[in-house]
């Protein structure tokens, strides 16, 4: 590992301002999301609704993220992203009056969960699409895309720790205060960067047909559709276990919200180190065995938690779900960055964020109903996720040769990588040797 790469795309002037806007205000967001569960857990005391409340912010992901991507493709993302980090800011502080005056129920807090699910879905995808016109040069690209994740995990194990030490001496609504006041560094961050004008066709074709043909491109393609299906898979069944980790944090481990603090700042610390040894690297070569082994270590790690009864158990084991969940979702996302045609990107990129974020809520509201006492419990539907995951992960590794066969001349004629353009090396990010990997 490298570490004098890990941080080549802060060379860029406006990456290095998205860069540390979006991490102030990431701290924030993990803060409202861990409090918005201790929050409900209090009103409701119920595995369902935990997992309700989840399912409603993520819902819209699974209807909309296909015609977000379209209009992505249509617009321009970085006047879209100042409108979306403005209606997040707005429904943040909503919700922090809501909490703060004592009239926060489980129906008004599934409402405006509803409003950031929506506008989430047009703000990840362009996001997403958005590197592209952060960075001078394309080959760090994937550089870009593991120290985001980098931003968000260190966020992540920030967020989640600084909400433990609030909901024990302060309450929900100062969480959900602290969120609406950190979308300001994002924002300033936005107005400031100096972006050179990129010509973009303005399709008039109908919403339908872009999305149609944007989803025909990716499905139609062997590498994107598994890629796709397996961030799926785990998103679904694996992911879930975070809504579930306050009836861990309360009935398994006998602790209160530091101890939910400390589970997810846990998952944080695994996440980004997941993060940081994906940005040490020179190139996107090797990826692909990424992809296909690190469900499989992620579920055994949600199996072997689902048995720990003690706290510094689960937490490393929290840390191994972490690093295995970051890396596999940051290998897929470089991939599918690195292979995707220019006009399509905004159209790929929401089928991304369908199949991390849009199964997601299906995952919750699964697990939120199986974990239910009078069903199979918490301890159990934590096991069945985990299982499914390394299932994925073996049907993923079966394909994997032919998949690296038709990545290959991707590569070669897109000319990402320079050594392989130039026909220096033999292999691409999915296409390596594995004795290279």
């Amino acid at each position: 590992m490298d570490l004098g790469s890990l941080g080549r795309a802060l060379a860029h002037r406006n990456f290095r301002l998205f860069f540390f806007g979006q991490g102030v205000s990431l701290i924030g967001t993990w803060m409202q999301q861990v409090a918005l569960s201790w929050l409900v857990f209090e009103l409701t005391g119920s595995s369902f609704w935990l997992g309700f409340v989840s399912f409603s912010g993520q819902a819209p992901a699974l209807a909309l993220a296909p015609f977000a991507g379209v209009f992505v493709d249509r617009w321009n993302r970085h006047r879209l992203l100042l409108a979306t980090q403005t209606v997040m800011m707005l429904q943040a502080f909503a919700m922090a009056a809501l909490a703060l005056t004592g009239t926060a129920d489980v129906t008004n807090l599934v409402t405006l969960s509803v409003v950031l699910g929506v506008v989430n879905v047009f703000d990840m995808t362009a996001r997403q699409a958005f590197y592209t016109e952060m960075l001078d040069r394309r080959e760090d690209l994937a550089n870009a895309i593991a120290l985001n994740s980098t931003m968000v995990n260190g966020s992540r194990l920030v967020g989640p720790a600084l909400a433990g030490l609030l909901l024990a001496e302060t309450s929900a609504g100062v969480c959900f205060l602290v969120n609406g006041l950190s979308y300001l560094a994002v924002l300033a961050a936005l107005l400031a960067m100096r972006l050179n004008p990129r010509p973009r066709e303005r399709s008039r074709g109908r919403v339908l047909a872009g999305l149609r043909e944007g989803i025909g491109y990716a499905f139609g393609f062997a590498p994107i559709r598994a890629i796709l299906l397996l961030l799926s898979l785990v998103s679904l069944m694996g992911m879930s276990y975070s809504v579930l980790l306050p009836i861990f944090a309360r009935d398994v481990l006998g602790g209160g919200a530091y101890t939910y603090g400390l589970l997810g700042a846990a998952s944080g610390v695994g996440a980004l180190a997941g993060a940081l040894r994906l940005a040490a690297r020179h190139s996107v070569l090797g990826l692909g065995r990424w992809i296909a082994v690190m469900p499989a270590l992620f579920g055994a790690a949600l199996i072997a938690f689902s048995f720990s009864r003690t706290l510094w158990l689960s937490l490393p084991l929290l840390a191994v779900a972490g690093f295995a969940m970051m890396v596999h979702m940051a290998a897929s996302n470089t991939v599918l960055q690195t292979i995707v045609d220019e006009d399509k990107r905004g159209r790929v990129m929401s089928l991304y964020t369908m199949a991390f974020l849009g199964t997601a809520p299906l995952g919750s509201l699964l697990a939120g109903w199986l974990a239910d006492v009078n069903l199979i419990g918490a301890q159990n539907t934590v096991r069945l996720g985990g299982a499914c995951c390394a299932v994925g992960s073996l049907l993923f590794a079966a394909q994997l040769p032919r998949l690296r066969e038709k990545v290959r001349p991707i590569y070669v004629r897109m000319g990402i990588l320079p050594e392989v353009a130039a026909g220096i090396g033999a292999a691409s990010e999915m296409a390596v040797p594995p004795e290279e990997q």
